[in-house]
């Protein structure tokens, strides 16, 4: 996997194709109204549990800035920091973050969770918001956790995450799940008989990769068979394994 993403790599996470439902209603909003530059704030901090659809609004945001100015938009998530720094966090020298962003037209942060229990790091972050919010430019973070609870940061990291607007996100009600998976399958020209999408939301996890992950087991098994979808064909892929 990729550390930094150049926008648009490929159309999978648009606001198009996002689902908005009760539990991320705020958040979609606040995303949209962002990337367009019509609301008054020019930060956003996003949290939620996995799966949610946090780096979703964060890759939209990304792709429809860069369409808009051009410009690459490069994002970058703390899951993936050692690949950039390979375990090394200089005290000294020029930041690396910082040239990663260097004349983007926002900042883009996924997972900030993950952000490593590192002093050298903590300044690189701080400077990067300092910048960006002097400069007018866009900063969206996204985390687990509200503000106040992530780990290894300071007071003044958080504090610049209060600055702005913060949503949290949270779909695991079944009515936001059925119509995230009635969407999966609509993008994915799949038919999908109702009794058989009540038997994934009654036998899967509740965030948006298990429903995924079940909804192409089921279409791949029907395609190798030249079988229909049928709540007996879904028994089979997602009955557990002994």
């Amino acid at each position: 996997m990729q550390l930094v993403f150049d926008f648009p790599p490929k159309t999978r996470y648009t606001f198009e194709n996002f689902v908005v439902c009760n539990g991320n209603r705020a958040a979609y909003h606040f995303a949209r109204q962002l990337a367009e530059g019509s609301g008054n704030e020019s930060l956003l901090y996003l949290y939620g549990p996995s799966g949610c659809g946090k780096t979703h609004l964060l890759a939209s945001v990304g792709s429809l800035l860069s369409s808009q100015t051009g410009q690459s938009a490069p994002y970058i998530s703390f899951r993936d920091i050692d690949q950039l720094y390979q375990g090394n966090y200089p005290t000294e020298g020029a930041s690396l973050l910082g040239e990663r962003f260097a004349g983007a037209p926002a900042l883009l942060i996924d997972d900030m969770h993950l952000i490593p229990d590192n002093a050298s790091i903590r300044v690189e972050v701080w400077q990067l918001f300092n910048d960006f919010y002097g400069a007018g430019k866009k900063i969206l973070v996204t985390g687990l956790y509200p503000p106040k609870e992530l780990p290894h940061l300071d007071d003044h990291l958080i504090s610049r995450l209060l600055w702005g607007l913060v949503a949290g996100m949270d779909i695991t009600d079944d009515e936001s799940r059925r119509m995230i998976l009635s969407k999966l399958a609509e993008d994915r020209q799949v038919i999908l008989p109702g009794d058989v999408a009540e038997y994934i939301l009654k036998n899967v996890r509740r965030d948006v990769p298990s429903l995924l992950d079940a909804l192409e087991k089921i279409s791949r098994h029907a395609l190798s068979e030249s079988r229909k979808i049928t709540l007996r064909l879904a028994r089979e892929v997602l009955a557990p394994s002994r």
